[in-house]
């Protein structure tokens, strides 16, 4: 029988409640603390969650006894400073995305982890949705044929955040899942962002993305668009993926259509037609579970087994790279900027 992992919970907003409530749950695991500055969020965590110790201070929760992992879902600029301190006090730690505001800081906090030997992992959420898992299936396998592009939409009226702007808010989401399809990061962005509703952060953005071997992504994300959707869908030669995380019943499906270009004459250089392809439009049956449980579930067993969690420190830090890439061409009115190089913009 696995050893009950103790757990701290810094931060009690909308995530962290319900990591209190999933780790809660869990038989291998118990919360024994949970961290907020605001009262009336502790208050509310002890009404649901009697037992559970309550503070305001992150560090006294950290190096609290019977405290085995940590769980860092405050507002994102404080990612660095409390990971850092979980880090440096030797407990295994999850970070709710992005993984910080900046790649140096990410770098910094994976390179400490891998030097004091211990654990991180991001809370990108969608990477354990089994309908994302399953989309990675078809990608992976030769069905899909060629990968041509992605694009994912993910809109809504807010809810406005007062920390980050709706690209750092949304765009991570989408990145992490091209990212996990793909088992790469892009090289270049292009991004655009407008602050419609003049509060001061743009609140609809616009990026492009340029993944190695010619894949090309776009992501549109917006606070401001009455019309809610969270979809993406990968296009390839042989088949069209389409994953809406708003349609219950079909979360996937695969339409079996697509067109390949064809050399039709050997001897006549550059003659190409289409083979056009059209079948079946099939909804793959989806395991029904909780992605934010699966993700926890994952972080205890990568604790356990010592092994490395799919959204690690890596993954987190690659992220925000890109992140940081879309902030450096939103200067710049869209202009390409490579990834992990920053201020460097391509063909500038």
């Amino acid at each position: 029988m696995s050893k009950e992992i103790g757990v701290a919970i810094i931060g009690c907003g909308y995530w962290g409640i319900n990591y209190v409530r999933v780790f809660s749950e869990l038989p291998n695991a118990r919360v024994v603390v949970a961290c907020d500055q605001r009262a009336e969020r502790l208050h509310e965590v002890g009404q649901r969650f009697p037992g559970v110790v309550l503070t305001t201070h992150a560090e006294e929760a950290v190096k609290m006894k019977n405290v085995d992992a940590v769980v860092v879902c405050t507002t994102a600029t404080t990612h660095f400073d409390i990971a850092r301190r979980s880090i440096l006090a030797e407990k295994p730690t999850l970070i709710e995305k992005p993984l910080t505001r900046t790649a140096a800081e990410s770098e910094e906090l994976v390179h400490l982890a891998e030097l004091h030997g211990v654990l991180i992992m991001v809370g990108h959420t969608f990477i354990y949705n089994p309908a994302i898992e399953r989309v990675k299936e078809y990608t992976q396998s030769d069905q899909l044929g060629q990968m041509y592009y992605l694009y994912a939409r993910r809109t809504n009226l807010g809810p406005i955040r007062q920390d980050v702007n709706a690209l750092w808010d949304l765009a991570p989401h989408d990145i992490s899942i091209f990212n996990y399809w793909l088992d790469t990061k892009p090289d270049w962005v292009s991004a655009v962002g407008a602050r419609v509703l003049g509060n001061g952060r743009e609140d609809v953005g616009f990026v492009a993305l340029g993944y190695p071997n010619g894949v090309v992504g776009h992501i549109h994300v917006s606070w401001a668009d009455p019309n809610k959707v969270r979809e993406l869908v990968v296009v390839g030669s042989k088949q069209r993926i389409v994953f809406d995380d708003i349609n219950i019943q079909e979360r996937v499906r695969v339409f079996e259509k697509g067109v390949t270009p064809i050399q039709t004459d050997s001897s006549n250089y550059g003659e190409f037609q289409l083979l056009m392809r059209d079948g079946d439009i099939i909804s793959p049956r989806i395991a029904v579970s909780e992605p934010l449980k699966n993700e926890c579930i994952h972080f205890l067993e990568a604790i356990e087994q010592g092994k490395q969690p799919k959204s690690g420190g890596k993954e987190g830090w690659e992220v925000v790279q890109v992140m940081e890439a879309i902030d450096r061409s939103v200067e710049l009115h869209g202009a390409p900027v490579e990834v992990g190089l920053l201020h460097k913009a391509v063909g500038m």
